[in-house]
C-alpha cells in the first residue's frame, strides 16, 4: 500500500500523473517525515521514458482550450484547493514539516496564485502597433497575439510545495501551455492534491502531468528533451544555472536563492524591526529563499535590537509541526540539520557569538542568533536555508549598503527606518529585485514581480510575469485595400 501513516488522508493519490490516471509502476521513493523521521507514504519513481510519455501526451493539447475555458479551470481550481484547505496544510506538515499555522497562509497563497491567474487567462491579448506612424507602414494595419511558448517543464522545490508549484502550472495553464511538472523528491504528495484539484476542476486530462524521482535523471531527462522548449526551475543556485548552461537554446526561467540582508537603521521602530526579524528569520525553520539572514544595525541601536531578537527568539514554540502551538519546526533532513551544525560551530571558531540557541533540542536545531558575523563566515556570505540569522554592526550608510551588497545574490533586501529619504535613496543602491522598507524581505504577495540579480536569478514570478514569459509575440500585419 503506498500510503504508510495513518495521518495521512487515506484518499491522497500517490501515482504518477501521466495522461488520464494515477499510475503506480513502483513504489521505490520513502516520502518521510521530517520530524520522526518515520515513512509516511511510498511513491513511484519516474524514468527517461516516462517522461517520453509525458511529453508525448502533453503534444496532443498544443492546441490548448480556449483563454475563457481555462480561466474557469483556474477558477475553480482555486476554490477546491481553498475547500481542502485542512488537507492540503496536514499533507504540507506531514511530508515538509511545516508548522500547521504557516501550511494553512501557504494555501490561503496558492489559492490567491490560481486566481491572479485565472485573471490573465481572461487578459491575455497583444499591442496594436502603429503602422501609419511611418511611410512604409501606410494603408497597413498591425497587431500582436501573445501565442503559448509550448510544452513547459517546470521543476519546484520541496520548501513551498503548493504556492511555488502553483507559480508554474496556474500561469502555464492561463497561457496554454501543456506542464509537465517534477516536484522536490521529498514532497510529492501536495504538488499531486493540487494535480487532483486541477482535475476535478475540469482541466483536460493530459494538460497537466506530475513525474517525479531522482533530480539528475528524472529533471534531466525533462531539460533535455527535444519536444520541451522552456523549463522553470526554482532551487538551488549551482542546479539552476547548471540547466542553464546545458540548455543553452531553451527558454530557462530561473528563481534561486539568497543571503537575505536586513539593515536597520538607528531611527528604527526597534520593537517592530525584532517582531518582523524573528517571525521571518525563523519561520518554517528558515527555509524560504527570503528568510532572513544577515542583519545589520547601526551600532548606537544594535545592542538593543539584540537583546529584544534574543528575548523573541527564546519564546518561540519549537516542536512538532501537526502540533498548533508550534512556530518552528524541522529542517528537511538530517544532512541539512549537519550542514548547519557545522557552520555555526565555524563561524563559532572565527569569533561568531551564539546569543540564542546553536544547540539541537532532541534531533532538531534550535533557533540560532550568531553576533559579530563578517562576510568571511558562512552566515555572512552563504545562504543557509535553516533557522540562523546573523548580526553585525556598521558605521555608516556606505558600510550598510556594502555589508548588504556583498554576497553572490540579490533577490529581496529589507530596511528599517523611519526617514522616507534614507529608505528611497537606500533601496536604490541595494543590489537586489525587491527591497522591502518597514517590513522583512520576506515578504512575498503572489501578485508583485518577484526575482532577483546576479546568481539569484534571470526572471521575475508572478502570473503576469510568469504568463509573459511562457507566451511569445506573434506579428500580423494587414495589407488594407487602397
Amino acid at each position: 500500500m503506498a500510503i504508510v501513516s495513518d495521518l495521512l488522508d487515506p484518499d491522497q493519490p500517490t501515482g504518477l500523473l501521466i495522461g488520464e490516471e494515477f499510475a503506480e509502476p513502483n513504489d521505490d521513493l520513502e516520502v518521510r517525515s521530517p520530524f520522526t523521521g518515520e515513512v509516511v507514504a511510498r511513491v513511484p519513481v519516474a524514468g527517461a521514458t516516462d517522461v517520453d510519455a509525458a511529453v508525448a501526451v502533453a503534444r496532443r493539447h498544443l492546441r490548448p482550450p480556449p483563454a475563457a475555458e481555462r480561466a474557469v479551470v483556474l477558477e475553480r481550481a482555486a476554490g477546491l484547493i481553498g475547500e481542502r484547505a485542512e488537507r492540503f496544510a496536514r499533507t504540507m506538515a506531514l511530508e515538509a514539516g511545516k508548522p500547521l499555522a504557516q501550511a494553512r497562509l501557504e494555501v490561503q497563497r496558492g489559492v490567491d496564485t490560481f486566481t491572479f491567474s485565472a485573471v490573465e487567462a481572461r487578459t491575455l491579448a497583444g499591442d496594436v502597433i502603429p503602422m501609419e506612424s511611418s511611410t512604409s507602414g501606410v494603408g497597413k494595419i498591425a497587431f500582436t497575439m501573445r501565442e503559448p511558448i509550448g510544452i513547459v517543464g517546470a521543476i519546484s522545490p520541496f520548501n513551498f510545495p503548493l504556492n511555488l508549484a502553483a507559480h508554474k502550472v496556474a500561469p502555464a495553464i492561463a497561457a496554454g501551455c501543456p506542464v509537465i511538472l517534477k516536484p522536490a523528491e521529498k514532497t510529492p504528495l501536495t504538488a499531486l492534491l493540487m494535480a487532483e484539484a486541477l482535475l476535478d476542476a475540469g482541466l483536460p486530462p493530459g494538460f497537466l502531468q506530475v513525474v517525479f524521482g531522482d533530480g539528475a535523471a528524472v529533471g534531466g531527462a525533462l531539460v533535455e528533451h527535444p519536444e520541451v522548449p522552456m523549463i522553470s526551475f526554482t532551487g538551488s543556485n549551482p542546479v539552476g544555472w547548471a540547466i542553464r548552461e546545458r540548455v543553452p537554446k531553451k527558454r530557462v526561467a530561473l528563481e534561486l536563492g539568497n543571503s537575505t540582508p536586513v539593515i536597520v537603521a538607528a531611527d528604527a521602530d526597534l520593537e517592530h524591526a525584532a517582531e518582523r526579524i524573528a517571525a521571518s528569520g525563523y519561520s518554517y525553520a528558515g527555509q524560504s529563499c527570503i528568510s532572513v539572514q544577515r542583519v545589520y544595525a547601526h551600532r548606537s541601536v544594535r545592542e538593543e535590537l539584540e537583546q529584544r531578537l534574543a528575548d523573541r527568539i527564546s519564546r518561540l514554540e519549537v516542536g512538532d509541526p501537526l502540533d498548533e502551538a508550534t512556530a518552528v519546526g524541522p529542517v528537511i533532513d538530517t544532512g541539512s540539520r549537519d550542514r548547519l551544525t557545522s557552520w555555526i560551530d565555524e563561524d563559532e571558531r572565527a569569533g561568531a557569538k551564539i546569543l540564542a540557541g546553536g544547540a539541537l533540542a532532541g534531533d532538531h536545531l534550535e533557533p540560532t542568533l550568531l553576533a559579530d558575523i563578517t562576510r568571511q563566515m558562512r552566515v555572512g556570505r552563504e545562504e543557509a536555508f535553516g533557522p540562523v540569522v546573523g548580526i553585525a554592526s556598521y558605521e555608516s550608510p556606505e558600510e550598510a549598503i556594502e555589508l548588504a551588497n556583498s554576497t553572490v545574490f540579490g533577490l529581496q533586501a529589507g530596511i528599517f527606518t523611519t526617514r522616507v529619504d534614507r529608505a528611497i535613496d537606500w533601496a536604490r543602491r541595494l543590489e537586489f529585485g525587491g527591497v522591502v522598507i518597514n517590513e522583512t524581505p520576506t515578504f512575498r504577495a503572489d501578485q508583485q514581480p518577484y526575482g532577483g540579480l546576479k546568481e539569484s536569478g534571470n526572471v521575475k514570478e508572478g502570473p503576469r510575469y510568469t504568463v509573459e514569459d511562457m507566451t511569445e509575440d506573434r506579428l500580423v500585419i494587414i495589407q488594407v485595400a487602397e
